[in-house]
This record gives structure tokens, sequence and C-alpha cells, in this order.
């Protein structure tokens, strides 16, 4: 290969990387863009027909003071002991994965009534949402049998008569589904007395959604964790809750690793046009240009193989192809010592930063850590690098005796003797 690289090639490598950036941007814009018409179409169906997020609400009752009014005969319960179970299903609808659950409860309380006297109590239980199918429901006061009552505007209310500063048990339960996080709320309970919610999960990644409280006591377990929130008298009380685990989605991996292929191709650029100078093995800007257009087949290739593909896959075959893309036309160009140098430059900044997407929070390091390696293997290949040399600027000292114009050094002559 005889091209010597000059500065107007370098400008037109440049060009070349500009474009096929703009490229990957569109790619990845059309990728969100059909991510979020997937997000929103279908996650409608998957609430639909699986459930929404759950959170339910603590329960109360109240009786009818003289005069009328509910506002000064609101009762809290003494004492609540709740048990959750929740299973972690993931569901698959069209391309996108769903966070969909599975929910036991079984909830008991003490239904106090605080007064001197006799009182009708009406006990109101809320559900965690009206659209919710629930299957198993129970729910029973003191010794009656469990209540044939249909919920109305998505809670059930039975009225129990207590005694004097007596007490009677609630029970409640069920099994329902849902998505994405269940939440335990305390609606209006300023204080909280004697509440006790043990919840047993089969993920072990475990979240508390923004706005809730940490267990007091957690324990490990072979498929998951058994957590406990216990309240003996808290002011304010905050409420629980659990996010189900992250679930990796085609979508939005193609669209960050589109949106971030220019980074891995500018470093595989400057490894092989410094190489190149270093060992006079300059590639000619048209052959960057296909070796920019073997890169682009990696994400506009994996973007669509994702459609039939398991995510997995589809990027091992997205990066095979373009690994023989490239490192197969660098061989074919400049044989093997310049490949050599392209097929681990293109497995580090295209395979392996890419794959980097599929953790969340491990891209910027990525980058970092290419980044200064990068700056270090470079910085120690051309440390003694003529550059003005290389670049054919020919202002450098030669041997020979050359001055650093490219001349000849000048020579004194001796003044003849006699002149």
């Amino acid at each position: 290969m005889k091209y010597k690289m000059t500065m107007g090639g370098m400008f037109a490598v440049g060009w070349i990387f500009l474009c096929t950036a703009a490229g990957w941007f569109l790619l990845g814009g059309a990728v969100e863009k059909r991510t979020a018409a997937a997000v929103q179409n279908l996650g409608k169906e998957v609430r639909g027909a699986w459930g929404p997020a759950m959170a339910q609400c603590h329960p109360h009752a109240y009786y009818l003071p003289p005069g009328g009014g509910q506002k000064d005969g609101i009762i809290r319960p003494a004492s609540s002991h709740i048990a959750v179970a929740l299973s972690y299903e993931p569901k698959r609808k069209g391309l996108l994965w769903h966070r969909t659950y599975g929910v036991s409860f079984e909830g008991e309380y003490l239904i106090q009534n605080p007064t001197p006297i006799q009182q009708t109590v009406y006990v109101v239980f809320r559900f965690p949402s009206a659209d919710a199918t629930y299957h198993d429901f129970r729910f029973s006061i003191g010794d009656a049998a469990p209540t044939e009552r249909a919920p109305e505007n998505g809670a059930i209310t039975e009225s129990v008569v207590i005694a004097p500063n007596a007490s009677v048990p609630l029970k409640v339960g069920y099994r329902a589904r849902g998505v994405d996080r269940w939440a335990y709320a305390f609606e209006d309970a300023s204080r909280v007395r004697n509440f006790e919610l043990r919840m047993t999960t089969d993920f072990a990644e475990i979240n508390f959604p923004t706005g809730t409280g940490s267990p007091t006591g957690r324990q490990k377990t072979q498929n998951g964790w058994e957590l406990t929130w216990s309240y003996p008298d808290v002011l304010s009380a905050p409420g629980i809750g659990m996010d189900m685990p992250n679930v990796l989605n085609a979508g939005p991996v193609a669209a960050r690793i589109s949106f971030f292929a220019p980074v891995s191709l500018l470093f595989f650029f400057a490894v092989l046009l410094i190489v190149g100078v270093v060992r006079q093995q300059n590639l000619h800007p048209m052959n960057y240009f296909f070796l920019a257009a073997g890169f682009f087949a990696f994400q506009a290739l994996f973007t669509y193989l994702v459609d039939l593909v398991p995510l997995h896959l589809s990027f091992a075959i997205a990066a095979a192809v373009s690994l023989l893309l490239v490192c197969g036309y660098i061989h074919a160009v400049s044989g093997g010592r310049l490949s050599r140098v392209a097929v681990p430059a293109q497995i580090a900044y295209m395979v392996l930063f890419s794959y980097s997407f599929f953790f969340d929070g491990l891209s910027g390091l990525t980058i970092t850590i290419g980044a200064v390696g990068t700056l270090a293997l470079l910085m120690a290949l051309t440390a003694h690098i003529d550059w003005d040399e290389k670049l054919g600027k020919g202002g450098s000292r030669k041997k020979g005796g050359q001055d650093g114009i490219g001349g000849p050094l000048p020579v004194a002559v001796p003044p003849k003797l006699g002149a």
C-alpha cells in the first residue's frame, strides 16, 4: 500500500465519521420512536389483561356519633398483622417484556370500639384497584360468616355491633395480579400502632420505590427475601412498596447502543490512523468509508434481528457479521499485520463496549476505561514519532546533515590565502 496519509486525508476520514454518526442518530431515534409506540399500545393491553400497579390501602372504620357526621368517629385498626407473598412472572407482549407479578394478601386487623357505649361500627376496606381481578377473596368481621357483598366504588363496607371498649377481628385475604410494583399505603393515618407486615419474594433483586420506607428486618431465603416492616407506634408512618426487578428490553438497549456507537468508531479510527502512520501502512479514506459501513452494519442488523431472534443471540450474530466484514476487509486491503491490530480493537471498542449497555450503570465506566487505555497505548506507541516526517511536511532534521527545512547544511569554506 503506497498511500501516504496527509492532513487532507484525515479531514476526509473525519467527514466520513460525522456522516456515519448522523446515520446512527437517525437509527437510534427510529428505534426509540418504535419502542415508545409499543410501550403505549401494548402497555394498555397488558394492564387490561393482567392488572395495574397495585397499592393496597390501610383499612379504617367509623361510627356515627350523636349529632351525625363521621369526622369525630374515625377508627383506625388497633393492631395489624399482614402477610404478603410476591411472585415475579414477567410476560412478553410483542417485542417488550412487562414486569408482571402475582400477589397473595392475608391481613388480620383488630377493630376497636373506643367509646363507653355500644356502637355500630362500619368497616371500610378499599381494594388496590377497581379494575383488577381478585381470586379467593375473603372478608369477615368477628364471628360472622365471610361477606357476600360486592364492592362499590372499589371498596367494601360492612357493619358490626361492638360492645363498649371491646374489639373484634377483621380478616381479609385475596389473590391478584399486577404490573411494575406493589405498595401498601396509609391514607390519612397520622399515627399507626401495633403494625407488622411480612413480605416474601421469589426474586433476589429488591428495590423500594421512592417515598416508601425501608424494612425494619430482612432475611435472605433460597429464592428471594423475607422482609418485615414493624411499626409499634409511629407518627406519619411511611408507606411500604416493592418494585419488580428490571427486565432487559431490546428496544431501549438497541437505541442506547446506536446513540453511543460513534464513540466506539472514534476509538477504532484513532487506533488505525495512528498505527497506520507509525507503521507506514496508511489506509485510503475510501477504505475508512467501508470500515464505517461495516461498523454501522452491526447496529442495523442487531436492531432488526431482535424482532425475530432472542436478544443475546441477535447481538452475537450481528457482532460476528460485523467482525467478518471489517476485519476481513482490512486483511484483504493491508494484509495480516494491520488486521492483527484491527481484530482486538474492534472486539474491545465495538463488541465489549456495546455489550456494556446490557448492564445498567456500566456504560460510563466502560467509556472512561476505554478512553484512558487507548490514550495510554497511543502515547506509548508515538512518544518518539517525528510527526512532520510521518505526515509528509518535510520539516524535521534528517540523516546525512540536512537542516530542519530539508536542505543541506551550509558548509564553511576557508578564505583563499592572499585574497
